[in-house]
């Protein structure tokens, strides 16, 4: 499965005209040779998705040289206490995996000026420390996509549905975004929307999904995790389209499921490793990967379920995608951070 993941996302850069990143370095495996990185996740290595894919990047590193460490589970709470606690054993990149690490990295990372901290989520506006790195995931720009495509593929054209997790400015936009794309593409068309608050809650998933189904949605798009497992098992139950999210989710609902946008945060922390084995962290800065340089579609071994997004459709699809990653249609209005 991961291998068919990297073929399309070369076929998918390819033909949107977008060079992908080599994820070391020509000797990669040398110069990391002695390297420490640690990995702190709030979430689970299985979850399907989120945590699981930044934790595979780092067993790439591993395997090219580098000694790594991770912590799944960690709660907010615990965050500074385990942030300082890798830094005090000397790993010379921190990464925070999730907007939930952005305050004590901020207030963190002038203690140790000789190492390396990264979360990856948004730069907070003013915050300029030189070796704290952050990411622009291009979540609002994702989500507008997903709401054209939900839209395009919509049987009855009425409304659509999004499925978001935590409460946090992050998942506010993207259900902005996936209402807005849904409705600039189709005429008449409702985007519906539920910030369920959790990530964790795969009843909570599912529930938000039949809600909206009962009012009419006939495509339902999370960005939730385990909570968004839930509400593809909703949607599959329902007979409703369903466009995943992060990894993969084909297996999950084959004839429901119309794609997968999957979000390259396996390629992200390979990134992060060359930057360290190279000596070019880029600390100081917010990192802006173009749309289609962090999120394909997927499903199974080819892009779109045929019987679901015919050829016109995706042309239609991977046109608007294109506008959307380029810039030219404006994510502002769907920003709130």
């Amino acid at each position: 499965m991961q291998f068919t993941v990297l073929r399309n996302r070369r076929a998918f850069l390819a033909g949107l005209g977008v060079t992908a990143g080599t994820l070391l370095l020509p000797g990669g495996a040398v110069l990391a040779s002695g390297r420490r990185v640690a990995l702190l996740l709030t979430g689970s290595i299985a979850d399907g998705g989120w945590s699981q894919l930044a934790y595979l990047g780092l067993m790439d590193l591993q395997a090219q040289g580098f000694a790594t460490a991770y912590a799944e589970g960690t709660t907010q709470a615990r965050i500074p206490e385990m942030v300082r606690g890798y830094a005090d054993d000397g790993y010379e990149l921190v990464i925070g995996h999730g907007y939930e690490f952005g305050s004590a990295m901020t207030e963190i990372a002038s203690e140790y000026p000789t190492q390396k901290f990264f979360v990856s989520a948004f730069k907070p506006v003013g915050v300029s420390i030189p070796n704290l790195q952050f990411i622009n995931l291009a979540f609002t720009q994702v989500a507008y996509a997903a709401g054209v495509l939900a839209a395009l593929i919509s049987v009855q054209g009425k409304a659509v549905g999004f499925v978001g997790g935590g409460d946090n400015p992050t998942q506010q936009s993207m259900y902005k975004a996936f209402i807005g794309g849904a409705e600039a593409t189709r005429p008449g068309i409702r985007g519906l929307g539920v910030v369920t608050g959790d990530f964790d809650n795969a009843t909570k998933g599912k529930e938000a999904a039949l809600t909206m189904i009962g009012n009419g949605a006939d495509v339902i798009f999370h960005a939730a995790d385990i909570t968004g497992l839930g509400a593809i098992q909703g949607a599959a139950g329902a007979g409703v389209r369903i466009i995943g999210c992060y990894s993969d989710q084909t297996t999950l609902a084959p004839a429901h499921m119309a794609t997968s946008l999957v979000v390259g945060l396996r390629w992200m922390v390979g990134e992060l490793g060359a930057q360290l084995a190279a000596n070019q962290f880029k600390g100081g800065s917010e990192w802006q990967p173009r749309l289609a340089e962090l999120w394909v579609p997927s499903y199974a071994t080819t892009r779109f379920n045929t019987a679901l997004v015919p050829d016109e459709l995706r042309t239609r699809f991977e046109a608007t995608y294109q506008e959307i990653s380029s810039g030219a249609i404006s994510m502002a209005p769907f920003q709130l951070v």
